[in-house]
Order: C-alpha cells, then sequence, then structure tokens
C-alpha cells in the first residue's frame, strides 16, 4: 500500500490502538484469490493481560477466528487491503474512518464524528446474544434448562448453547424465503423436543405463527412435550407417536432431522422431497448402509491405501454417504449446502446437509433442465461404481 489516503487510514488505526479509543474495523467488498470470504471484523482483546486483535474472518458457510498481536494485526490488515477488500470502516470511540477504493483502484478516506462516545471493550468471552432467551421462558423451565428465575442451570448451559446454535442457522436459511413460506413445519425423530419448541419460539417471535409437528416414537416423551406445548400456550406445536418411516404429509414447508440414524435420515430427506418441502435439513448420525455396501463391493481405485483402514473407512463412507444424498437433491430442484458446526452435545463435529428449494422470481419451483439431471445421473452413477455401491438407500426410495 502507497497511495496517501492508505498511509493516512492505517495511522488513524495505530492512532487508535496507542490511546485505546479503538472499538473495531469491519473490511468488506472482497475481491481478492479467497474466493469464498466475505468479510472481516477485527476488535480489540486483552488475552492473558497483554493486548491483542481479535480476527474473525466470515467465509460463506463458516466463520474462522484468530488472534494476533497488535503489530502482526496491523500487517494483516495492511496486506488484506492492498490484496482484495476494497472498504474498511475504522470505529472509534468518538469517530468513523471510511476508507473505499474507486473505480479506478484509488483509496478514498473520509471521517465523520459520532454524535455519541462509544465505549471500546476488550473482553475476550464477548457475551452472545441468543435468539432464544431464558428469562420468563415456561418450555426451557419445563424442560429442565431454567430455573423460576430463569437462569440457565450450570449443568445445561452447553444444551441452550446447542439449541441457540441450531435456531441461529435454521433462521438463516429461513430468512432466504419470504415472510410467511414456511408455515408448516415437522422435525422428524423430536426427541424431547427441545429444538422443535425452540423453532416454534423463534417462528413466533420472529416471523409468523406455524404449525410445527414433532414426529417421536417414544409415547412417553410425547405425551411430556404435548403437556409443555399446552402449559406454554403454543397452540399450533403438537407432538405425534411415530416414527420417521410412518409419518405421512403431503404440506411440509421446512423437514429437520437431527442425528436420525443411518438409513432414518434417507427416510426423512425422501419424506421432504415428496412433499415439496421448501427447506430440508438434515445433521446425519451414521453411515452404515455406504460403509457395508463398500465393503461388499471391494473396488480397486487409487483410495484403497485410505480405506484399508478402518477409520478411514468410516470417514468416507460418510463424506460420499452425504455426498450422494446432496446429488440426489439437486436431482431433484434443490440448491445444496454441506457444512461443518459445532455441537456441544453430541459430538466434536457434525455435518449438516441442506436443500433449499430453488426458485425463479420467489415464487415458481425450478426444475432442473433434462441435461442437467442426465449429468446428475450420471455422476451418481460413477460414483457408484469407482467406491463398489450396488446401491443408496434415498436413491432406492424415490425410484433412481
Amino acid at each position: 500500500m502507497n497511495k496517501q489516503s492508505d498511509i493516512l487510514f492505517l495511522a488513524q488505526l495505530e492512532e487508535s490502538l496507542k490511546n485505546a479509543t479503538f472499538v473495531k474495523l469491519a473490511l468488506g467488498n472482497y475481491k481478492g484469490s479467497d474466493e469464498p470470504l466475505k468479510q472481516l471484523y477485527v476488535r480489540p482483546v486483552v488475552i492473558k493481560n497483554k493486548k491483542m486483535l481479535a480476527f474473525n474472518f466470515r467465509y460463506q458457510t463458516r466463520d474462522i477466528f484468530k488472534n494476533s498481536t497488535e503489530q502482526e494485526g496491523i500487517k494483516l490488515i495492511e496486506d488484506y487491503l492492498a490484496n482484495g477488500f476494497h472498504i474498511a470502516t475504522l470505529f472509534t470511540t468518538t469517530q468513523e474512518h471510511i476508507l473505499e477504493k474507486n473505480a479506478k483502484g484509488v483509496f478514498r478516506v473520509r471521517t465523520k464524528l459520532l454524535a455519541e462516545k462509544k465505549e471500546a471493550s476488550l473482553s475476550h468471552n464477548k457475551e452472545k446474544k441468543r435468539l432464544i432467551l431464558a428469562k420468563d421462558n415456561i418450555y426451557l423451565q419445563e424442560l429442565g434448562l431454567t430455573g423460576e428465575d430463569g437462569a440457565v442451570f450450570k449443568n445445561a448451559q452447553d444444551k441452550y448453547k446447542q439449541i441457540n446454535q441450531y435456531i441461529e442457522i435454521l433462521s438463516s436459511l429461513i430468512k432466504e424465503f419470504q415472510v410467511g413460506t414456511i408455515n408448516t413445519v415437522v422435525d422428524m425423530g423430536s426427541g424431547k423436543g427441545y429444538l422443535t419448541f425452540a423453532l416454534y419460539d423463534y417462528l413466533l417471535n420472529h416471523q409468523q405463527k406455524a404449525n410445527v409437528v414433532g414426529v417421536e416414537f417414544r409415547k412417553d416423551l410425547v405425551d411430556l412435550c404435548n403437556a409443555i406445548a399446552a402449559k406454554a400456550k403454543f397452540d399450533q406445536l403438537s407432538f405425534v407417536e411415530g416414527t420417521i418411516e410412518s409419518y405421512h404429509s403431503d404440506k411440509i414447508n421446512l423437514l429437520i432431522a437431527l442425528h436420525a440414524c443411518d438409513t432414518a435420515t434417507d427416510d426423512a430427506i425422501y419424506k421432504g422431497i415428496k412433499a415439496n418441502a421448501e427447506l430440508i435439513v438434515v445433521a446425519p448420525c451414521c453411515h452404515k448402509q455406504i460403509r457395508r455396501e463398500i465393503e461388499k463391493g471391494k473396488a480397486k481405485n487409487e483410495l484403497n491405501f485410505l480405506t484399508k483402514h478402518g477409520i478411514f473407512l468410516e470417514r468416507q463412507a460418510e463424506m460420499v454417504t452425504d455426498g450422494l444424498r446432496a446429488l440426489i437433491l439437486e436431482y431433484f430442484g434443490y440448491k445444496t449446502k454441506v457444512f461443518e458446526f459445532v455441537s456441544d452435545m453430541h459430538t466434536p463435529k457434525n455435518v449438516l446437509v441442506v436443500g433449499i428449494r430453488n426458485k425463479e422470481q420467489g415464487v415458481k419451483t425450478k426444475d432442473q433442465s433434462p441435461k442437467t439431471k442426465a449429468d446428475i445421473l450420471q455422476k451418481i452413477k460413477d460414483t457408484k461404481t469407482y467406491f463398489g455401491i450396488g446401491y443408496h438407500h434415498l436413491e432406492r426410495l424415490l425410484g433412481l
């Protein structure tokens, strides 16, 4: 960076750090080589009595966090401004400094005074704003997560965080649709109903009332959840006894199945596709069917040196199973997302497979072209041949 505006902006950043007036820095309009990167946020923190900079690299499907010294951080910011970001806003306690690159590639900086002074926070563990509030929450209290005072019990902190994490993910997906689109929701394998209650609560407070159904095969949990729903006056939330396979409905906008074991996830996706659901969200658990197929097929390929080891074979089976699920969803007109998220209660890492119904102008369902469908079917066939797979359960359910 060698332009005067660039130098001035970095000098303003260094000065704010020196005077402890730095609040945060936001970089956007990224045009660099790291294509999935969207924004970069920087804030001051104190770690082990040392002033540091906390970086949040925001990608399309995940966030990456990194801490650095102030000196290293300034150099990193300088490099990103020179090689990617076209706009940066420096927030101090009294001013905002905005650096923008114009069409000719030249940076310009402008400054505006704030009407009210801001406070600079150096807290490393910044308190997160939750979509599901604990205070005055009847169902969280009845489910044993909070006390009468609304405080989350110590042994329920992880579950409470997990609930909010799921709702954050689902809310970002739901926002892709017009308000009112998601009005019939089915949670396949709802268990004790933590997520089902929270999703109904979110829809009620952030969008509109929706009919939400939790499907669970254990009668005692169904009875418990229905009683809690009545006490919370959630009059459009209900729980029914049954399995994923046995439940039938042709009116589903959002289908959820979290940690449904092995082919039960396929049963759930099948129900969503047949109901033409706008949104299908599954977090698969176990991938035994495809692993057995790979072991039985004994295909010879370039990955044999890996799959001869059980742990690698298991991971390969997971990726192939969910990759084929994504392809099948795409065949039926869904845009797919497969990403990893952290879960506090189940396993250290999990994969979420998401199908979003393709739309034209937000109204008409967009079908895949015959050529696209043929290409997808060929890709499925080639993948099965490569790994020696006779069939995929979801493929068989849908008659592909």
